[in-house]
């Protein structure tokens, strides 16, 4: 009697495979290790004392722990106008980013599109050159953008990289489904977002991904375009609170003297409120992640 299940036999593996695994992980662990632990010394200093802190700059684990640096950081006025800005500039810049890599990949994979090749190099070529900041800076300016949130999402709402790798991955997709859509009556913008657009979920959070973690960390544009200090992102805050100038406005702002934390701790817990937000969305877009990557980086 021929048994209905058989457990698979384990494939041997010899010693040269694991010499290399056990050298990858260890490396990348290391690496991981190394990334680890100045985010975890930010985190610990930013919830201690100001008196422990100066007993000991490197105590792991204090004695004491407290919320005053993050106290000060949140009576700060512009951390709470620098998030409404960065959350605006975020979200309006990634689903926009989406909106156009959608409508601007999938024509670009028709191969009967007149000019397809042309309108391909002159993306092409704006990844090697770019017009410049000032021309930008003009452009911005006649279009009565300055200081103006929009100034710091329109620049960046396309870019050659991301579209490329979308196009790869619609290209990827089986030919047969777009084909017996069209047989059964569905037009090119049925197809678009009954038939491709679910199919490029993957691909999409991981170009969303991108996008957020992008406009979130900017600021060079808002150092441009953005004088007024209430069109700050959360980004340019930061960068003024570690230079110190904001962790001194921090401290002036505050009547009670045992109330001061150094401005080093203010600039520990003003790193961690900017950082924190923008790293929960990795653990729901994980699982896309390296799917979209790959199947879009790799064209057959």
């Amino acid at each position: 009697m021929i048994a209905a299940n058989k457990t698979p036999k384990r494939i041997k593996r010899g010693k040269d495979d694991i010499a290399v695994s056990t050298i990858s992980y260890t490396v990348a662990g290391l690496f991981a290790l190394v990334c680890f632990i100045p985010f975890l010394l930010v985190i610990i200093y930013s919830f201690t004392p100001y008196d422990l802190y100066l007993k000991n700059h490197f105590d792991l684990w204090p004695e004491r722990w407290t919320l005053e640096a993050y106290e000060m950081v949140m009576r700060y006025q512009y951390i709470w106008s620098g998030y409404k800005n960065t959350i605006f500039i975020a979200v309006i810049g990634t689903i926009g980013s989406m909106i156009l890599l959608v409508l601007t990949a999938y024509p670009l994979t028709k191969k009967d599109l007149k000019g397809r090749g042309l309108i391909q190099k002159l993306w092409i070529f704006t990844m090697f050159f770019s017009g410049g900041m000032i021309p930008e800076y003009f452009l911005m300016r006649s279009m009565g953008l300055l200081n103006t949130l929009w100034a710091m999402i329109l620049p960046g709402l396309l870019g050659c990289y991301n579209l490329i790798l979308m196009r790869n991955y619609i290209e990827g997709l089986p030919g047969s489904l777009e084909e017996a859509a069209l047989i059964d009556g569905a037009n090119d913008i049925q197809v678009l977002f009954r038939i491709i657009l679910p199919l490029c979920l993957p691909i999409l959070a991981t170009l969303g991904l991108f996008t957020v973690v992008g406009y979130w960390n900017s600021y060079f544009s808002a150092i441009i375009y953005a004088t007024k200090r209430k069109m700050w992102p959360l980004q340019l805050v930061l960068r003024e609170i570690v230079f110190q100038s904001g962790a001194q406005e921090m401290q002036q702002n505050m009547v009670a003297e045992e109330n001061v934390s150094a401005p080093f701790l203010l600039k520990m817990s003003s790193i961690v409120v900017a950082t924190v937000p923008i790293m929960c969305v990795y653990p729901f877009l994980q699982k896309y992640f390296m799917t979209g990557l790959v199947l879009g980086g790799v064209k057959e």
